[in-house]
């Protein structure tokens, strides 16, 4: 069956899922093939049969057990499927075994995903990601994957001077080509990647900005669509967004704004090779201030959707503060906002009061746009969080500003509440209740402020914002 390892894709053809289901798994057990039956149909497969196995651990040879494997073969003769996908990622060795068993394509985890993300790539940058992502899986399944192994040579009397002799495996050209194509795409790659996180550290010393995340098809591009006028394509499939968007939100009071990126969607047991190629993707969430969590309450996988996020997360943001102690700087995690998307779908409230005790400041929520009259659920309560967070905590200062500074004034009284004014000779004393994060964003900017105190009269210093600092010892975070 090695010849139709020659095409991954498994668009319009008839599959059966199969998986072994280990004590360890993390899966829903009210749906097993759920995710796996979804990511199978968005590549286009037509899902007729499905087959689960328990075992303490994979077999070796086959991953499932010979008995089993027999079983799977009957089930396709049956349903008349030409292909067979698993929901783990299978060794060369497996699939070569699985294959000559049961005479039918087999595709693993990764292989599915990797073709999804192939079908979505639009950007130059994505399909440079997608491409590499699918040498690194490809390079060390070639011998079980292809079936051109045998020897050029030479045949006969007729063959020329230097041609003799036991020449060389296909196999071995094709592993060259591979590497020398890697080799291509991490050159491309690299200028693609400097550049982007160039413009993120440029983008971060400007600007306070927020991530989305969350798993696949949990609704980040609905939110960011109904936050900003970005025009995220937004969609009911899963990896429905593939690049980083970022925009301005407007905060709606003060003329505060913040920058916000819809990033590449999550998924459970994602290839690592995947997450290595998409890191410059993901750049935008590593380093934001905050990152808005987009959990699809209503999935009844929700809990596990929720570990995988956090678990991909969690290695993205310790490899960050890995790389900055290195280079010497500083480095603060982003604050995390838990959104419970599409609250407004469960029956009752007791799942959320789960969710709100498990998780303290998760804020249930409605990703659809509201109206003025009819806002929708939680967009008044983040929006308020993430401006708090954006501040830097509001607090009542007194700013002393000469006259000749309309322009600083201007902005303490619409970004600010001002409480009182006193004139003193060319100069007006505000007595203002606003975000330390905000002066020291007016101060960045060349605004004169002559004297800083707090309400008891004592001297406040402001921290430096990044921008303000040699490029060579700027900080990710103001501290």
């Amino acid at each position: 069956m090695a010849k139709d390892r020659q095409s991954l894709e498994v668009k319009s053809e008839r599959a059966v899922l199969a998986a072994v289901r280990l004590p360890d798994d993390g899966y829903d057990v009210r749906d097993p093939f759920g995710e796996l039956r979804a990511l199978a149909e968005q590549a286009g497969a037509v899902v007729v049969g499905e087959m689960t196995q328990r075992l303490e651990r994979p077999v070796a040879a086959t991953y499932m057990g010979s008995g089993k494997v027999d079983e799977l073969k009957g089930l396709c003769e049956a349903l008349d499927a030409r292909t067979i996908i698993f929901d783990h990622d299978l060794s060369p060795r497996q699939i070569a075994n699985i294959e000559e068993a049961t005479n039918r394509k087999i595709i693993d985890r990764s292989e599915l995903i990797l073709d999804i993300f192939a079908s979505r790539a639009t950007s130059a940058e994505a399909k440079l990601q997608v491409e590499l992502a699918q040498l690194e899986y490809t390079f060390p399944r070639l011998r079980a994957m292809w079936d051109h192994l045998e020897r050029i040579q030479g045949g006969g009397s007729l063959t020329g001077i230097g041609t003799r002799g036991p020449g060389e495996q296909q196999l071995e050209i094709d592993r060259r080509l591979v590497q020398r194509r890697k080799n291509d795409l991490e050159a491309d790659l690299a200028v693609i990647q400097a550049r982007r996180k160039r413009e993120v550290a440029a983008r971060k010393a400007e600007h306070f900005t927020v991530g989305i995340v969350g798993y696949t098809n949990a609704g980040k591009s609905t939110l960011f669509n109904s936050l900003t006028e970005g025009g995220a394509y937004a969609d009911n499939r899963l990896f429905a967004t593939l690049m980083t968007r970022t925009r301005a939100w407007d905060m709606g009071q003060g003329g505060i704004s913040v920058m916000l990126s819809d990033t590449v969607g999550f998924v459970r047991d994602i290839p690592t090779h995947l997450v290595a190629s998409f890191k410059a993707t993901l750049e935008e969430a590593t380093h934001a201030d905050v990152l808005l969590i987009v959990l699809d309450v209503s999935d009844p996988a929700a809990e596990l959707h929720y570990k995988a996020v956090n678990a991909v997360l969690d290695e993205l943001l310790d490899e960050v503060r890995e790389t900055t102690n290195d280079e010497g700087l500083k480095w603060t995690p982003p604050q995390r906002i838990l959104l419970l998307n599409k609250a407004d779908r469960l029956g009752d409230n007791a799942e959320l009061l789960v969710w709100t005790s498990a998780v303290p400041g998760a804020i249930p929520f409605c990703a659809l746009p509201g109206t003025a009259e009819n806002p929708s659920m939680g967009h008044a309560e983040l929006t308020s969080r993430v401006r708090d967070f954006a501040l830097g905590g509001i607090e009542v200062f007194d700013v002393t500003v000469p006259l000749s500074d309309s322009k600083t004034i201007h902005l303490i009284e619409t970004r600010g509440e001002v409480i009182s004014r006193d004139y003193i000779d060319s100069a007006v004393k505000i007595r203002a209740r606003i975000g330390r994060r905000q002066l020291a964003q007016l101060r960045s900017q060349g605004a004169k402020l002559l004297k800083l105190e707090d309400e008891t009269g004592q001297r406040v210093e402001l921290p430096p914002l990044p921008s303000q600092e040699p490029l060579a010892k700027r900080r990710w975070a103001t501290e």
